[in-house]
């Protein structure tokens, strides 16, 4: 039978997602946990990839089981083996077919600033205290609407074979000295959430016009992008499926 979790971790301590040889990564541990607590070898397919230091507030993967009793209890259980910083939530029976990658439907990622030194934010958010006019980064963002690809924002060199993706909301909202980007889409690219995020912020900063903007998602050239933020403000807030 297949089972979905959703969990959550924060990102500071892992290289990202997924599996890698020589540095802890939240799949290898949430996959040892899972083992532990099923007495049998368990490995997870996860909703997607989150780069080194990013968080996510809802994650779901996938694994494989004969047969689960009360699994409604099971997440009290696991969360007694997991470190402190991954949380998981519930586990949902579903179909042999379900899939956490790429039955998802959409995916919501935000990424914090806050512009006046914070001690008690600076983990989990970007400072920056430059003077940023986040009008004329809100008109930059409604620019994404106009495209579909996004290759100018991606990492060079990956595996991907389509650089396309479809935006369905890019937004800042500031409350205070707290400023919250948030962009959904059907898929993302390596490294794009922060790539926006970087280029948006030189439109806020007056260093690119809307029409820069414009010529750099035409250019399809990462090179002509703005600088990628730093991972620690980024989270991975939303996943959606069909049939949850």
């Amino acid at each position: 039978m297949r089972y979905f979790i959703e969990f959550a971790y924060n990102g500071k301590n892992y290289c990202g997602w997924q599996y890698q040889p020589h540095s802890p990564s939240v799949q290898e541990t949430l996959n040892k946990a899972l083992s532990i607590l099923l007495r049998t070898p368990t490995d997870v397919v996860g909703a997607g990839r989150t780069d080194t230091g990013v968080h996510a507030t809802q994650m779901f993967a996938h694994f494989d089981h004969d047969g689960i009793a009360e699994p409604e209890k099971l997440a009290l259980r696991l969360n007694a083996f997991l470190p402190k910083d991954i949380a998981v939530y519930r586990f949902i029976p579903l179909h042999d077919s379900a899939h956490a990658r790429f039955d998802a439907t959409s995916r919501t990622y935000e990424y914090h600033i806050h512009t006046f030194k914070d001690p008690f934010v600076h983990e989990g958010s970007w400072y920056d205290f430059h003077p940023l006019d986040v009008a004329k980064m809100n008109e930059a963002a409604q620019l994404l609407f106009d495209f579909t690809d996004f290759k100018c924002f991606s990492k060079a060199h990956t595996d991907v074979k389509t650089y396309n993706c479809k935006i369905t909301r890019a937004d800042w909202q500031q409350n205070g000295t707290r400023l919250v980007f948030t962009i959904t889409a059907d898929r993302f690219l390596r490294n794009m959430v922060r790539a926006i995020v970087g280029t948006l912020v030189n439109v806020g900063l007056g260093k690119l016009t809307l029409e820069d903007f414009r010529k750099i998602i035409e250019s399809r050239d990462r090179g002509q992008a703005g600088f990628s933020v730093p991972a620690h403000g980024l989270y991975l807030t939303t996943v959606k499926y069909p049939y949850l």
